[in-house]
């Protein structure tokens, strides 16, 4: 289980050492994800007000998905870093049994045992820490999110002075294709990729140190910390 200081040196070491990486995180909305016909049925996870919000378009996937379930499901088993919440957590509000009650019960179910996990809210203290930025103040940036050329005028100017050397634009699971064709097309354009992208992050970040062999880091909220958005 690493620290805050443990995540970081992973990502400062892969970055020095021109190291893949994958960093994803799982919270409830992954959790319903793969908990589709697994340890749930489908109609329970479709009842819950997450998956309601999804099927509205608002969530970047529709559901059920079990192409992404099992996606997920294969990522998890070789990603570097996996971001889980603890018991009892109270970083995302949601109902008790959409957080680490259900993340135990599907990591059992596909027998999930990551190298290395940490707390799934540390890509937030990443976001304002300025120990992060100066890290990558000399290293390409590629950001994926749904407010691409926003993220990447952000992240520009003082304080994080980012060479963001590319903005992708995501919203929804059917722009998957898009993203894996880029990736294969420039895979030394950029040295690490911050994914903000809703549950899709999971897959894009292993996506990009699969097939490009650089840092892929699921950022999620971080990017809303930074546009100053509500969440």
């Amino acid at each position: 289980m690493l620290n805050f200081n443990g995540l970081l040196e992973q990502i400062r070491t892969a970055l020095d050492h021109k190291q893949p990486l994958s960093f994803v995180r799982i919270g409830d909305g992954e959790n319903l994800i793969l908990a589709q016909d697994s340890v749930w049925t489908m109609e329970q996870v479709l009842r819950e007000k997450w998956a309601k919000k999804a099927n509205m378009g608002l969530k970047g996937v529709n559901l059920p998905n079990i192409a992404l379930r099992d996606e997920m499901v294969a990522v998890l088993k070789k990603a570097d870093i996996v971001g889980i919440l603890p018991p009892g957590d109270q970083t995302i509000k949601a109902g008790e049994h959409l957080k680490r009650e259900l993340t135990d019960k599907v990591f059992k179910y596909y027998n999930i045992h990551p190298r290395y996990t940490c707390h799934a809210g540390l890509n937030r203290k990443l976001a304002i820490y300025p120990g992060f930025w100066s890290m990558l103040s000399k290293k390409r940036v590629l950001v994926i999110t749904s407010k691409a050329q926003e993220f990447r005028r952000v992240l520009g100017p003082k304080p994080y002075m980012c060479n963001v050397v590319q903005a992708l634009p995501f919203s929804h699971y059917k722009d998957m294709e898009s993203v894996r064709k880029w990736l294969t097309a420039h895979p030394d354009h950029f040295d690490i990729a911050l994914i903000s992208c809703g549950v899709n992050a999971v897959i894009l970040a292993q996506m990009v140190r699969d097939l490009t062999g650089k840092v892929g880091i699921d950022f999620g909220k971080g990017r809303n910390l930074l546009l100053k958005e509500k969440f």
